[in-house]
């Protein structure tokens, strides 16, 4: 990859996924794909944002988003494989997308927690960890924009898919995007330790906090119901 926009996951996709699964469940039937057998980028870059996410974050959330990024290079290398981007930027958006949840951070401010959150990374990543801002504006744009769910418009190919694996995550939304088998291998790496449970918490306090919160746009009670009551994950939790 020679450019910015390939790198680091700059390309335009449709917000509604079902436009490019055109009207399909799924682009390819799944296969069993383990933390195992996906690379886990090493460079210094990532290891220091894992080591700063394994620090800021309750093991639930670190958890979290650890599936997350291994849930959604399976949906990339299975379900859309020319989607261009760098597992390091894309470690790194999964490991900061909920950075604002962060006691310190959830009630510390009036922003909603994506874009908190966002604000959070471009900063650590550009200014102290001294990546190329192209990188880092990729990171943030997706984190802000990781809830950002609708049937209009375009979003990155970065933030579609972090759309795509949290959701999986959090519902069970697009189930039939990854194999069962990863989910009970990706389970076992990285427990759940009663996320659908603990998340809805989060959802709620977020928005007693700040009832202007972003994560309202998906429903006030559907979104903490809807992850509370996970059915495909629910024999993981």
């Amino acid at each position: 990859m020679s450019n910015a926009i390939d790198m680091y996951g700059w390309t335009a996709q449709p917000r509604d996924v079902t436009v490019l699964l055109d009207g399909k469940k799924n682009n390819n039937e799944p296969k069993p794909q383990t933390v195992a057998g996906t690379s886990l980028p090493e460079t210094p870059l990532a290891t220091a944002v894992l080591e700063y996410a394994r620090k800021q974050l309750p093991t639930e959330t670190f958890n979290h988003s650890m599936r997350v990024y291994y849930y959604g290079k399976a949906i990339q290398t299975q379900q859309f494989p020319d989607w261009r981007f760098t597992d390091e930027t894309y470690l790194l958006t999964c490991l900061l997308h909920d950075i604002g949840t962060a006691d310190r951070y959830i009630s510390g401010t009036r922003m909603s927690f994506e874009f908190y959150g966002g604000m959070l990374a471009l900063d650590l990543i550009s200014r102290e960890l001294k990546a190329p801002i192209e990188q880092a504006e990729s990171v943030a744009e997706a984190i802000m924009r990781h809830q950002d769910i609708g049937e209009t418009g375009k979003i990155t190919t970065i933030g579609l898919l972090i759309q795509l694996a949290t959701i999986f995550d959090n519902m069970g939304g697009h189930k039939d995007l990854v194999h069962k088998d990863t989910i009970q291998d990706v389970t076992r790496q990285f427990p759940r330790k009663k996320w659908s449970s603990c998340f809805a918490a989060t959802i709620r306090k977020e928005n007693e906090l700040k009832p202007w919160a972003h994560t309202t746009a998906l429903g006030e009670d559907d979104f903490p119901n809807g992850v509370q009551n996970n059915k495909l994950m629910e024999p993981y939790d």
